[in-house]
């Protein structure tokens, strides 16, 4: 696995130019017989709230390509800085339960990338096979705002007709940033403290979207999550730490869509669906 130490420096000391105009190639990284740190699983399920986990959390694993998906972000063939890039969504598929000791071979690559009106669109494919089985794969739809162009002007994110008369609301402290990077190997700064966070435009802590996804896979039922399945979310308005915030679920014909929104329940912060595989 690649040291998060020399990733970083890369991230944030070697500049980059910017978009060269051309689309991404498809570049792959493959990173054979990966073992789990079993402690730091057991960190990953408490920042998001998994209890009694007996085989990996859906979500866990992302953390583990994630260090792959930055080596690829730093790799040549990419003229464009990591830093503010926009997480639009993200799937996941898990296709058995997954034991927390398997050995895994991973592998990620660029696919899918396109020019829109407000810059450079692309997908990070990732899957995980245990003795030559996929067992897992991920999907993320990044945007990398190219400067000069503005695009559509889009309506502020609403919620959907989902009754929100019985929805939970969650109480999230400024330290849930810092713990999901200790637990995940994501520290990026705009998650881990309000200073590192201003420069970005942000004048609190950044919640990190994958603690949102995983904390939200967390309160679902179980049986919908912990089997053959896959959970998509999307991105919707940033949420900033300290917060309170509202969650609730229903089901479908064929699993359950979930939304995580402001206190008042006007505006999510993300959407999601999860059904059965």
């Amino acid at each position: 696995m690649p040291s998060l130490l020399s990733l970083y420096r890369k991230v944030f000391f070697h500049k980059k130019p910017g978009w060269d105009g051309q689309l991404l190639p498809e570049t792959c990284v493959h990173l054979p017989n990966h073992k789990l740190n079993l402690k730091t699983v057991a960190a990953y399920n408490k920042a998001c709230g998994f209890e009694n986990q007996t085989n990996l959390a859906v979500s866990y694993l992302y953390t583990q390509v994630f260090r792959l998906h930055v080596l690829l972000f730093t790799h040549e063939s990419v003229t464009f800085p990591a830093l503010g890039l926009i997480h639009l969504k993200n799937s996941i598929s898990q296709y058995k339960s997954i034991p927390m000791n398997s050995s895994f071979d991973l592998r990620c690559q660029f696919a899918n990338s396109n020019e829109t009106d407000k810059g450079l669109e692309f997908d990070l494919e990732s899957k995980a096979y245990v003795d030559g089985e996929l067992v897992w794969s991920a999907t993320s739809t990044y945007l990398y705002r190219v400067p000069g162009k503005v695009g559509k002007r889009s309506r502020p994110a609403r919620g959907s007709d989902m009754d929100w008369s019985e929805a939970k609301l969650w109480q999230l402290p400024q330290k849930s940033g810092i713990e999901y990077a200790m637990a995940s190997g994501d520290f990026n700064v705009i998650h881990l403290h309000p200073v590192l966070a201003k420069p970005f435009g942000f004048d609190r802590v950044l919640a990190h979207g994958m603690w949102s996804k995983a904390k939200c896979i967390a309160a679902l039922p179980s049986e919908l999550t912990q089997g053959a399945c896959q959970v998509d979310v999307e991105f919707k308005l940033p949420l900033l730490l300290p917060n309170d915030v509202s969650f609730h679920y229903v089901p479908t014909d064929d699993g359950c869509r979930f939304e995580l929104r402001d206190p008042r329940g006007r505006r999510p912060h993300l959407v999601g669906t999860v059904k059965p595989l």
